[in-house]
């Protein structure tokens, strides 16, 4: 039985590095998972990627519009209503944990998680009595190589490629997983590089 998740809620801070947002849509391009964000953490990307990218905000709106226009089914609207019964998490991320309720409400069943960098933030039973889990980016990449190498491997090489396009080649893939704290998901890479 598979551990990996089925749909997969993006937070705010793992869409805002092109380098995990290009590897894990790859990912859900080749049917490894469904793609969901909410308003409230699309609002949440336009505002800090124009900061944080030093670009003008209407490239930052028109990378957002892109990314539903490629991903339509990935927003879910109208979530509040699932921040219900939430306690132990932090308040601020309720509305990512409501996304994640949402499509488990709209599919009974489906395996959701939430992936993020800040798991410290959300209470991992809270989620459990919810039916959902939360995953940082390199616990949900080591999950998806040990499942399905192939697809993780090609995410990898369209990674390189979008890099390349954008006049950013990869000098060394080791050292950027790393820049993005993929250790352990480096080391299965680096030890298959190794055979």
């Amino acid at each position: 039985m598979s551990r990996c998740p089925e749909a997969v809620v993006l937070d705010t801070c793992v869409l805002l590095s092109s380098v995990l947002r290009c590897l894990l849509l790859s990912l859900a391009d080749q049917g490894g998972f469904k793609p969901v964000w909410s308003p409230i953490i699309g609002q949440e990307w336009r505002r800090n990627a124009g900061r944080l990218w030093q670009v003008e905000q209407a490239q930052v709106d028109q990378q957002w519009d892109q990314l539903q226009a490629d991903y339509p089914a990935a927003n879910v609207d109208a979530v509040d209503s699932y921040k219900h019964g939430l306690v132990y998490s932090d308040p601020k991320d309720w509305h990512v944990i409501a996304a994640a309720r949402a499509v488990l409400a709209r599919e009974p069943g489906l395996k959701v998680s939430v992936v993020t960098r800040n798991v410290r933030d959300f209470n991992r039973s809270e989620l459990r009595r919810f039916g959902l889990t939360v995953l940082d980016p390199d616990q949900l990449l080591v999950l998806y190589w040990q499942e399905h190498r192939l697809a993780t491997q090609r995410a990898l090489a369209r990674l390189v490629e979008r890099l390349a396009q954008e006049d950013r080649p990869v000098v060394n893939l080791h050292d950027l997983l790393k820049r993005e704290r993929l250790f352990r998901f480096n080391r299965l890479y680096a030890d298959c590089a190794a055979q």
